[in-house]
């Protein structure tokens, strides 16, 4: 970019589960409208399988008819997705949004993925299919926990940053050590992200705090459950080329019902457990959106919040 240039603007909205994301974003863009047109760019892990809608919350065709978005439904459910090809892909959505004149709106909770983009991703090796399934049946046999442990020995940094219980991620972090001898931590540290590359306007909700937010993340699930989500996990189970070894299955509120459709659980269990970690994945959002510089924090719930940030947005371009 040349010296003195205005880098592009990058609009960011997100939060933790159950927070409201999708209902503002939907608000939001009607009220930057026709000043600041804008299109979605789905910061969300699990609203890139195809089949997966109502445990995910995805946008319905009506919102999507009224929004263009960007990154759904652009995998099937047996295949994997990693950070990197979510940086690769949001680039790309990024640049064509911006030739159009329009501007980016990242929307969504998947804070790894938000991280990724603005503070880059080191090249990592490719996963070994082999090394991840030793490591599935290491965590099969003493849990993830202690598979934390074995992190904690080799890469003490990546450990602290990493939830006990994250599957996903520990197991990342093992096989790019074990693979390379190197800790992905100090292959993250050396990268380069897109912080500098563009000019971030980041806002995120923040829910009502303790018993209000459990009770509505309680309300929500079994909405899910009413709309169908119990068939839609029967549907995926029903096909037999999924498994819990697919990221896909490991969603919360997917796992906890694949475990009820594998006979291992009663329903009630099963819906027991997936609001336990419903609430224990918006722990992990907050305290990383807590801890993360630069995001503008609001109440979910403040009346008349779409105006409210389109007024900061509007003051923050015109400065």
């Amino acid at each position: 970019m040349p010296a003195g240039a205005v880098p592009p603007t990058l609009l960011v909205l997100t939060g933790p589960t159950g927070s409201g994301k999708s209902e503002l974003a939907l608000q939001l863009a009607a009220t930057l409208t026709p000043r600041l047109p804008v299109e979605i760019i789905s910061v969300d892990s699990v609203l890139i399988y195809r089949g997966m809608d109502i445990g995910s919350a995805k946008p319905g065709a009506a919102a999507r008819a009224q929004v263009a978005h960007h990154l759904i439904d652009i995998r099937d459910p047996a295949q994997s997705y990693s950070a990197g090809e979510f940086v690769r892909d949001a680039r790309a959505a990024i640049s064509a949004i911006l030739q159009r004149g329009r501007y980016p709106l990242l929307v969504g909770g998947s804070m790894l993925y938000l991280r990724a983009l603005y503070q880059g991703l080191a090249t990592l090796p490719p996963a070994s299919e082999a090394l991840r399934r030793e490591l599935d049946a290491q965590a099969a046999a003493c849990g993830w926990p202690a598979l934390h442990a074995q992190l904690e020995q080799v890469d003490a940094a990546a450990a602290a940053r990493i939830a006990r219980n994250d599957a996903q991620r520990i197991q990342r972090a093992l096989e790019v050590h074990r693979l390379t001898g190197v800790p992905i931590s100090h292959w993250q540290a050396h990268t380069r992200g897109a912080g500098e590359e563009f000019r971030w306007l980041r806002y995120a909700l923040l829910p009502p705090a303790g018993s209000d937010w459990n009770r509505r993340l309680a309300a929500r699930f079994d909405v899910m459950l009413r709309s169908g989500l119990l068939e839609e996990v029967r549907a995926l189970h029903a096909r037999g080329d999924l498994s819990e070894q697919h990221s896909s299955v490991r969603a919360v509120g997917y796992r906890q019902l694949w475990r009820y459709c594998n006979g291992e659980c009663s329903l009630d269990e099963a819906v027991r457990q997936a609001i336990i970690a419903t609430r224990q994945l918006g722990k992990r959002q907050l305290t990383w959106l807590r801890r993360e510089p630069g995001i503008t924090l609001y109440p979910a719930h403040t009346v008349g919040l779409a105006a409210i940030v389109a007024n900061r947005i509007h003051s923050a371009l015109d400065a």
